[in-house]
């Protein structure tokens, strides 16, 4: 799938929208201090432009790297500001353990296109919280690092 294809929405799911959603007001001012860090291998940090506004934002994000691509469990669905965000402008800037990477090319993956690839970036538990938060599809881009 191309940036300019059609794309079937997927939402959260009922629990993501319930808990979770409530929850990233006060979570993701505080992830965000640390995603994307060295140290930090919880959340990764995507730096993405508004689609209309042109304002720049950063979102904390479940991203893991694999070879030359990162794979990014949409928690949010497909829906999300920074999804839609980054289909727009067909890219990003990613922050994960402490290195700049610029990325392009975001693709949807459904859940069994992305098996292979959730089973050799994610641990056994993560991907049971993937079942549990209903996630349905992931987003893959291909990265390359900034040179300094």
């Amino acid at each position: 799938m191309t940036i300019h294809d059609a794309l079937v929405p997927v939402p959260p799911s009922p629990f993501v929208r319930a808990v979770m959603r409530p929850m990233t007001k006060k979570l993701n001012p505080v992830i965000g201090k640390f995603a994307g860090g060295k140290h930090f291998h919880m959340a990764a940090e995507i730096k993405h432009l508004g689609r209309r506004s042109g304002k720049a934002y950063v979102t904390p994000v479940s991203a893991r790297l694999l070879g030359d691509m990162a794979l990014v469990p949409l928690t949010f669905g497909n829906e999300s500001d920074w999804v839609r965000n980054v289909r727009a402008v067909g890219g990003c800037a990613l922050r994960i353990g402490g290195v700049d990477y610029i990325a392009t090319k975001p693709e949807f993956l459904n859940r069994s296109e992305a098996k292979p690839l959730t089973r050799s970036a994610f641990s056994p538990s993560q991907r049971v919280m993937f079942r549990v938060l209903g996630i349905k599809q992931f987003m893959r881009l291909q990265i390359s690092p900034v040179s300094d």
